[in-house]
């Protein structure tokens, strides 16, 4: 293997720096909100998921979306885009407009083996995101979650990445207290790993047993092995969710991590808690992230029902037309791998597809 080199470019940044720097956000023009209404009313009789870039017609965004998808890609992988006034409209027609602005922007796909492509992400309450998405218990006999799960739940979600080229998250409903988002430059804890341990650093380039734990129905293997840091013509892709790592040491006959592996592991969640910013969402705000080289992350909340504040946002994720080539050892997860390609989503059951 090479010797690696540090990462360059817009995706490498510190949290302290981006906290008031507005590089990333982007506000609807008028324009195109007015749009946005006029398509929403000529397609009131149609479901959100028939709704496409044709039968909902945004004539006048192409330079709007073009600079977001240029962001997202090439500048510091994230946007938020602000300006939808969510108080103006219903659940279906906000459903309806969510999934036409991501039918613009790239491709809705799978995010679970029950074919859905848009999720409200909420606390769900006691137990359903366990029976969603599976559940088990670890070596002490304490249950253990699958991601998808804790996603349903008001406690705080470690850094992640999800399993797309973008994650969109649109706000309808804050907390009374926290769910705070958490950034951090996954490009900038690669060179930052890189220059303080590039032993542990050369760790994270070669394949990490994972576990498709509570993802998917289908796939070859329930466990199987991927980098945490992969880096194609200088641009980076890193897939990283600690609960997929540690249930697959559950599973008999999957390696055990080496002492040094685990370090490297902790050291790559200090350095994403070191250099990251916090956000919180008001209702409204769009939040869009490159999972390549963006961990995301959110702090434990507390709804208020009685005064409206129950957190609820509705999630998509896209696959880019823009997209970055990924490494070939990448496949096993992201499919086909080749620039603008469909990466990712959530592989569906044969009885479930089309015939």
């Amino acid at each position: 293997m090479s010797e690696s080199k540090s990462l360059q470019g817009a995706a490498v940044w510190r949290g302290a720096e981006m906290v008031n720097n507005d590089r990333w956000v982007k506000t609807f023009p008028a324009h195109v909100l007015d749009q946005i209404d006029a398509a929403l009313a000529q397609t009131h009789n149609v479901d959100w998921r028939n709704i496409n870039r044709q039968n909902f017609p945004l004539p006048d965004a192409g330079a709007f979306f073009d600079d977001v998808r240029e962001e997202l890609e090439n500048g510091s992988g994230m946007v938020k885009i602000r300006g939808l006034d969510v108080s103006r409209y219903d659940a279906e027609q906000l459903r309806r407009i969510w999934y036409a602005l991501g039918a613009h922007l790239g491709t809705p796909m799978f995010q679970n083996c029950r074919g859905e492509v848009m999720r409200e992400i909420k606390d769900e309450g006691m137990g359903v995101g366990a029976k969603l998405y599976g559940a088990t218990v670890d070596s002490s006999g304490k249950p253990f979650l699958s991601s998808g799960a804790r996603t349903l739940s008001p406690g705080q979600l470690r850094f992640h990445t999800d399993r797309c080229d973008v994650v969109g998250l649109l706000c309808v409903r804050q907390a009374s207290e926290g769910g705070v988002s958490k950034l951090a430059s996954s490009a900038t804890v690669y060179n930052e790993m890189l220059k303080r341990r590039p032993d542990l650093h050369a760790l994270l380039c070669k394949p990490i047993p994972r576990s498709r734990f509570g993802e998917e129905a289908g796939g070859e293997h329930i466990a199987y092995d991927l980098p945490i840091f992969g880096v194609r013509d200088g641009k980076l892709t890193s897939h990283f969710s600690l609960t997929y790592i540690e249930n697959a040491q559950m599973l008999p006959g999957v390696r055990k991590l080496s002492d040094a592996e685990h370090e490297a592991i902790q050291m790559l969640m200090a350095l994403a808690e070191e250099e990251c910013f916090q956000m919180r969402f008001a209702p409204g705000d769009i939040q869009l992230l490159n999972n390549h080289i963006v961990y995301h992350g959110r702090t434990a909340f507390v709804d208020d029902v009685q005064t409206g504040q129950d957190r609820m946002l509705m999630r998509l994720w896209l696959s880019m037309p823009n997209s970055r080539a990924l490494p070939d050892d990448h496949a096993v997860l992201w499919g086909d791998v080749a620039s603008g390609k469909p990466h990712g989503g959530i592989a569906q059951p044969a009885a479930a597809l089309p015939a």
